[in-house]
């Protein structure tokens, strides 16, 4: 539910504060001081499309904010598992808008798509639900407490055209199968003759660097084993004579025998570096034959790299792959019969469990009928006919968008508003307060288990009076039990029914028109409904009549009524 709205710079509004509370709210004042703004304000937070023309009149942009109380998990944004989640929307004069929650943006999108998870708005163009027939078939299910056969029938619904699509994958690959494995095959015998070791590359190309400077080594090599051991003033014999005079020079210095043990370690050192450059030497031939050969092998590795990945790593992987996907296509025949008997088990558990809630639907469907007809004859529509039809909507294999999760019917309420009238879809020829109506009866009617929301009603109470606004009324009321209940009406019956009462007024200074909102404690309430039922000219029967709508409101568990500020 709403617990905090602020608008700023929309249309009238210029900075408004409006603090909501649980149960039934309503919203009078004068027509066109601005009640509308505010639900126009509540649709952009639930993600409605906006026109420029919005913005106040030398502002640069409008904003709207709300802090929506809700049950952890109901909305699928970051932070909304706790009580509840801050939404923003700014809508600038030029530009594009944007929308945030709990500060952090997100698409405007998002905010459409989780919307109906918070709030309803039943108004003369927003009966989303209704105008959708989609929200029939869920209505009726739930009406019939069938979500557990709902999620047999989605459960099988999706098992069935996994198994479609892996058929169809499969036969298209096996419409394919000789041209691919005759493809398969060649690839596979062309890497696996190459016969590719992981890290080969990286050596070839050592290899070759050190061919490509044979001449070059060799001569360093005979230089550094002439410096080292066979030069006439070659490291090793110096070193050796070296040692000799450490020898005999330990006996008067005691520094010597460290430095001796140092220079002897030093010429083992050399000694096994002058071996192995003797080694390094004799191992690499380095002719032009081995060069041509580490070049034809890096030019095999480089056509492969060029077809099947960027390294030997990846050319391995791709061999994997195409030898299993081989083996499928050998065996494709086989797996192919198997998914044949796949898809016709799951097509008949399908079509079983839809052929149930088909059943259960066309059988109890008259019991909402009934009651449909009974709530909007007490709403003030007493002869309308009301039908929830369950058309057929057969699954087939061959169209697999026909197999659906939510069964094999399509549900629509038709209504007839008048005697003799053919019953007609209601989302055509219903007028917005009959919508408004029929949705106040649906929502009544509505399992005491569904989550909570914010439910906005808009023109509800268009041509109607009397026993009939009283119905409405405690219709609004009982609804308010299990949702938060905001109501913009012109009836007094219906706000003295409230309990909590907003009073729109419009003003103007300085050649400015500006909306504010102020919350009506008990006197204010008893004059402004007064109002309600005389007019500008309020007179003392008028609001003892009101005082007397009020008392006679069971609304007793009232509490100080919620703030407001400009």
């Amino acid at each position: 539910m709403i617990k905090f709205l602020r608008v700023r710079n929309l249309a009238t509004i210029e900075d408004l504060t409006l603090e909501l509370a649980d149960g039934f709210s309503v919203l009078t004042g004068e027509t066109g001081a601005g009640k509308s703004i505010l639900i126009d304000a509540i649709r952009l937070l639930l993600g409605e499309k906006y026109s420029p023309d919005y913005v106040r009149t030398g502002a640069s942009e409008a904003s709207v904010e709300a802090l929506f109380e809700t049950s952890p998990g109901a909305l699928p944004f970051p932070g909304s598992e706790g009580d509840g989640i801050l939404v923003q929307r700014q809508i600038p004069a030029q530009g594009t808008g944007k929308a945030y929650v709990n500060g952090v943006l997100v698409p405007v999108r998002a905010l459409k798509d989780a919307g109906a998870a918070v709030a309803d708005i039943y108004g003369q163009n927003d009966h989303v639900f209704l105008l959708h027939i989609e929200s029939h078939r869920r209505y009726l299910d739930a009406f019939l407490d069938a979500q557990a056969l709902r999620d047999d029938v989605a459960r099988a619904a999706r098992e069935l055209r996994s198994a479609l699509r892996q058929k169809q994958e499969l036969e298209t690959r096996i419409r394919d199968r000789a041209q691919r494995l005759d493809l398969l095959a060649f690839q596979i015998r062309e890497i696996e003759t190459a016969g590719l070791k992981p890290g080969e590359d990286d050596e070839l190309f050592q290899t070759r660097e050190v061919l490509k400077n044979a001449g070059k080594i060799a001569a360093l090599i005979d230089q550094a084993i002439e410096l080292s051991y066979a030069g006439e003033e070659a490291l090793l014999p110096l070193l050796s004579r070296l040692k000799a005079v450490l020898k005999d020079l330990a006996p008067y210095e005691p520094s010597v025998p460290g430095s001796l043990r140092s220079v002897e370690e030093f010429a083992i050192f050399l000694d096994e570096l002058t071996r192995g450059l003797m080694r390094f030497k004799d191992g690499n031939p380095g002719g032009p034959e081995s060069l041509e050969a580490v070049e034809e092998r890096l030019d095999i590795i480089d056509k492969l790299k060029r077809k099947y990945g960027p390294g030997i790593p990846e050319i391995l992987a791709h061999l994997d792959t195409i030898r299993a996907e081989e083996k499928d296509l050998v065996e494709g025949r086989e797996l192919l019969e198997e998914l044949d008997g796949k898809v016709a088990r799951t097509f008949d558990a399908y079509v079983d469990n839809a052929g149930m809630l088909s059943a259960l639907r066309t059988r109890r469907a008259p019991e909402l009928e009934k009651l449909i007809e009974k709530e909007i004859a007490l709403l003030g529509m007493k002869k309308a006919s009301f039908k929830a039809e369950v058309r057929p909507a057969p699954a087939s294999l061959s169209d697999p968008s026909s197999i659906r999760d939510e069964g094999t019917d399509d549900v629509e309420f038709l209504i007839s508003p008048n005697p003799g009238e053919e019953l007609r879809p209601l989302r055509r020829i219903a007028s917005g307060g009959e919508l408004s109506r029929v949705m106040l009866a649906l929502r009544s009617l509505g399992k005491g288990t569904e989550p909570a929301k914010t439910l906005i009603f808009d023109e509800i109470d268009a041509g109607i009076g009397g026993r009939t606004a009283e119905a409405v009324a405690e219709k609004l009321k009982s609804l308010a039990r299990r949702h938060q209940v905001i109501c913009i009406t012109h009836l007094p019956r219906i706000a003295a029914s409230a309990a909590h009462h907003f009073h729109v007024e419009k003003s103007v200074e300085r050649s400015r028109t500006f909306t504010a909102v102020k919350a009506l404690g008990p006197v204010d309430r008893v004059e402004e409904i007064a109002r309600l039922i005389s007019g500008t000219r309020i007179t003392e029967a008028s609001l003892q009549s009101a005082r007397e709508m009020i008392a006679g409101s069971p609304t007793r568990e009232r509490t100080k009524a919620p703030g407001s500020s400009e």
